[in-house]
């Protein structure tokens, strides 16, 4: 049996992140795949793949719609939607590759096979060829989690897909039925509507995004529909969708409870994730779930052994890589006697439509329902000299601020780089800044990230520079 002093099972983002830096701490670590590459979902079916994808796209769409005004001329573009799939299968190539390099470098034993709970103390590594058992002083599960469907839909992995196939589709779809407006339908709609296709979204709740602020949902579904042409229906629940020779037809009913019936070629599933702890064996170790499914722990992400610890989507929260990262390192330092920390507030969310959403801290729904004074400042992007020149005039940046103290209670934007923008945001928050502090700072010019600064100066005393 070989002994380790932490087994980290999953090698997503939070599972190799954690054995790194139980390794930096000077510990000997293994960690368990069941799959032949290292990554989990977000590197090989989430996170990388979409992005990838949706950059190709970016491309071909401003190709088609604006390199004219910016004085190139291209003659019979076409999408090569093969080319584009063997692209993204090469960026996940080298990133899953980075990752089996960094346990080399950090001297991280891997096990390939199901890792499963024998006992506390004990994991079984099974795969094809062997069977391996493990020993280790702790554990870390990160397992991640895996496509949740809906009652009365069966997902055929051909037209009725989820997004781990949509990432492999070498045919554009004619017209793409999208279940659920969340991040994940969002994305991949947008990647084959710069293509071509039509594409319809089905939401159960009133508004996209339904998680993030209102203004930011209200803005991304008319620059969806004014930009890429997406239809939507919301407040609307599927009943069914069904293959018929080469259609799908899916039938919804609204809020009137009339039924509405579309027709598509695919059918993309995208209502959520939920927790992978199947095989596990977690009953012979002793750890609990919760009525979701998610694995119970404590502040300290301890399950309910002590010395075995979950992080990531398979634990409460939001299911976000970075999320899944910063608890990985948390988990490592707490194992090592440390005294880490982690602001559940101030991890940010991102959608990678064009433009870009993201979002930190309470929402204006949330300090409403909290009675939280609180103060306004908004900034929109037709004002920024910037994004004039780059012709991503869409969007704004919005910030909350309290009240009485000026403190940064959250920031909301959609923006041209909306993602690398928002982490300005979360630093400020982690320090505490005033919507003065950031009004005060200089900002290059001409840049984004001067939106921001001015936004801010609205919140402190309306009186944004450029607007």
């Amino acid at each position: 049996m070989d002994q380790f002093d932490v087994v980290v099972i999953g090698s997503g983002p939070g599972g190799y992140i954690s054995a790194i830096r139980c390794a930096q701490l000077g510990f000997k670590v293994a960690i368990v795949e069941k799959y032949n590459s290292l990554g989990g979902t977000c590197l090989n079916v989430g996170c990388i793949p979409s992005k990838a994808l949706l950059d190709s796209s970016e491309h071909y769409f401003n190709a088609v719609h604006h390199f004219e005004k910016h004085g190139i001329k291209i003659k019979d573009i076409k999408p090569d939607i093969k080319q584009m799939i063997e692209r993204k299968r090469q960026v996940v190539k080298e990133n899953s590759d980075g990752v089996a390099y960094l346990m080399k470098k950090n001297k991280i034993t891997v096990f390939n096979g199901i890792g499963s709970f024998v006992s506390p103390q004990q994991i079984k590594v099974n795969s094809e060829k062997s069977t391996q058992e493990l020993s280790a002083k702790y554990f870390i599960i990160a397992t991640g989690s895996k496509p949740s469907s809906l009652p009365g839909i069966e997902i055929d992995k051909k037209q009725i897909i989820t997004s781990t196939e949509a990432l492999e589709l070498e045919t554009i779809p004619k017209h793409l039925i999208v279940i659920g407006g969340g991040v994940i339908g969002l994305e991949l709609g947008s990647v084959f509507a710069r293509l071509g296709s039509k594409v319809s979204v089905i939401e159960y709740m009133d508004r996209i995004i339904p998680t993030m602020d209102g203004a930011l949902s209200k803005e991304l579904q008319r620059l969806l529909k004014k930009n890429l042409g997406f239809e939507f229906y919301l407040q609307h629940k599927v009943l069914s969708a069904i293959k018929k020779s080469k259609e799908v037809i899916v039938t919804a009913q609204n809020k009137n409870a009339e039924n509405i019936e579309l027709k598509g070629d695919y059918v993309l599933v995208a209502v959520g994730r939920r927790p992978y702890t199947e095989n596990l064996g977690l009953e012979n170790a002793g750890v609990k779930l919760d009525e979701k499914g998610r694995i119970v722990v404590n502040d300290l992400l301890q399950t309910t052994q002590p010395h075995i610890y979950a992080i990531g989507d398979v634990v409460r929260g939001p299911m976000l890589a970075h999320k899944a990262e910063e608890e990985g390192v948390f988990v490592a330092e707490v194992i090592a006697g440390q005294k880490p920390h982690i602001n559940y507030l101030l991890i940010p969310g991102v959608v990678y439509t064009w433009p870009e959403v993201a979002s930190v801290g309470y929402t204006e729904e949330q300090l409403k329902e909290q009675n939280i004074p609180y103060k306004v400042g908004q900034f929109p992007f037709k004002a920024s000299g910037r994004a004039k020149a780059s012709m991503d005039t869409d969007g704004f940046i919005k910030v909350l601020a309290h009240k009485t103290t000026d403190e940064i209670l959250g920031v909301h934007m959609i923006a041209p780089r909306a993602a690398d923008l928002i982490a300005e945001a979360v630093v400020a928050m982690e320090y505490k800044a005033t919507a003065e502090d950031i009004g005060r700072i200089c900002h290059p010019h001409p840049t984004f990230s001067e939106a921001f600064k001015e936004a801010c100066l609205d919140a402190f005393e309306k009186r944004p520079l450029n607007f």
